[in-house]
């Protein structure tokens, strides 16, 4: 396997679920038929920007902050971040601010600029909260109500 292909296959994995350790993830390497060491999927993630982020109920997790855009997100994956991640969704005219427990807003708008999700033009994150800017073919309210549907508030 190269490491292109290992890299991708974390990717997938840290998208479809909570991975707490390198040694989790090596183990989960390993369900799909992928040998890796912990110092291989240490590197790994290094290369790949993974961070730790804290999500509700306090676990820390590994998490990918940023992601080419042209790659699209698949929309299962976007209503699972939201529905994680999202604590509330307010609006003002053509803007949205979406709240996050501390450290999760990255995450939270890589998914959303991910998404190809209409209406948004693009996402700004802090480190708990998140300014959406909806385009002139929709609203704030609009936008607003979307992401709190796939957010399940």
């Amino acid at each position: 396997m190269t490491k292109t292909s290992r890299q991708h296959a974390i990717v997938r994995i840290l998208g479809d679920e909570p991975v707490t350790s390198q040694g989790q993830l090596v183990d989960l390497l390993a369900r799909a038929d992928i040998e890796a060491t912990q110092a291989t999927v240490s590197r790994d993630l290094e290369e790949l920007g993974a961070i730790k982020v804290r999500v509700p109920g306090g676990e820390l997790v590994y998490a990918l902050p940023e992601h080419p855009n042209e790659a699209l997100a698949a929309p299962d994956h976007l209503r699972r971040v939201l529905g994680d991640w999202v604590a509330s969704v307010e609006h003002a005219h053509n803007l949205v601010v979406i709240r996050t427990p501390p450290g999760s807003a990255h995450v939270v708008a890589s998914a959303i600029d991910r998404s190809g999700m209409p209406g948004v033009l693009g996402t700004v994150a802090g480190d708990d909260s998140i300014l959406v800017v909806a385009s002139e073919t929709t609203t704030g309210a609009d936008l607003a109500d979307t992401i709190r549907s796939l957010a399940g508030i």
